[in-house]
């Protein structure tokens, strides 16, 4: 991805030129590329739209967000919490997830890039050095031997030799094995109380009434008494490395 913000930033000033729009301009120089402020708007722009991709595919976003649609689904609440409740939640823990990877990237890239010790090539090369380690550590290793093949690629000589054409799906089809497992182990206690209170009504005769209507207040409570909410919220963070 961040390739291919490069390559915008090499074929603009020409396309610009072309135009007549002087003020997309590149300038070489002996401390390497430096690029006009309407240059680095539009680079912006063309990254707040692929912004949404990048939230998804290189985040924990999407483990986060699947397991706690999962657990709503399993206390039966319906949309309590509402959508607007768990993507804000997603979001926050992500950014807490992410915040020593994004860290490293702004002390060892951006911020060298933007005070003109580093040029962008070597800025972006080691912003995605970083990323890839954050990737590659939470992929399994049968989803990027999967997709190494599938790609048709020899064995790679070490992590950072794996391209992005490759660790990208392998590590969202490992996010969401892994958000599946954690979904299941958090589902099968609701799972046990529902099936408990159904057979208690059946016994009793009761059958006109929804066991819906007892299990919840039921689930509910056992979820409060034990903290659910952190409870889940901090084996998700430990699931990457996190408090550990």
């Amino acid at each position: 991805m961040m390739r291919l913000f490069l390559l915008l930033f090499l074929l603009l000033p020409g396309a610009a030129q072309a135009q007549g729009l002087p003020a997309l301009t590149l300038t070489e120089g002996d401390g390497g590329t430096t690029y006009s402020l309407s240059l680095q708007i539009v680079a912006l722009m063309t990254a707040l739209t692929v912004l949404p991709s990048i939230l998804l595919g290189m985040t924990a976003f999407t483990r986060i967000i699947i397991v706690l649609s999962i657990l709503r689904q399993a206390l039966g609440t319906q949309q309590t919490p509402p959508n607007q409740v768990l993507v804000a939640l997603a979001l926050f823990l992500t950014f807490f997830i992410m915040q020593p990877t994004l860290t490293e990237v702004y002390d060892n890239a951006l911020s060298p890039y933007l005070d003109g010790q580093l040029a962008a090539e070597p800025a972006a090369a080691e912003a995605t050095r970083i990323i890839k380690g954050f990737l590659i550590e939470n992929t399994r290793s049968n989803d990027l031997l999967m997709f190494q093949k599938l790609a048709g690629d020899a064995p790679y000589a070490d992590p950072q030799s794996v391209p992005l054409s490759v660790l990208l799906p392998a590590y969202m089809t490992s996010e969401l094995k892994t958000a599946f497992q954690i979904g299941f182990l958090i589902y099968l206690p609701f799972l046990v109380i529902d099936m408990v209170v159904a057979s208690i009504l059946m016994a009793l005769g009761m059958m006109m009434l929804s066991p819906m209507l007892v299990s919840l207040p039921l689930k509910l409570l056992l979820f409060v008494l034990v903290d659910g909410w952190a409870m889940t919220v901090g084996s998700l963070a430990a699931t990457y490395g996190l408090g550990g």
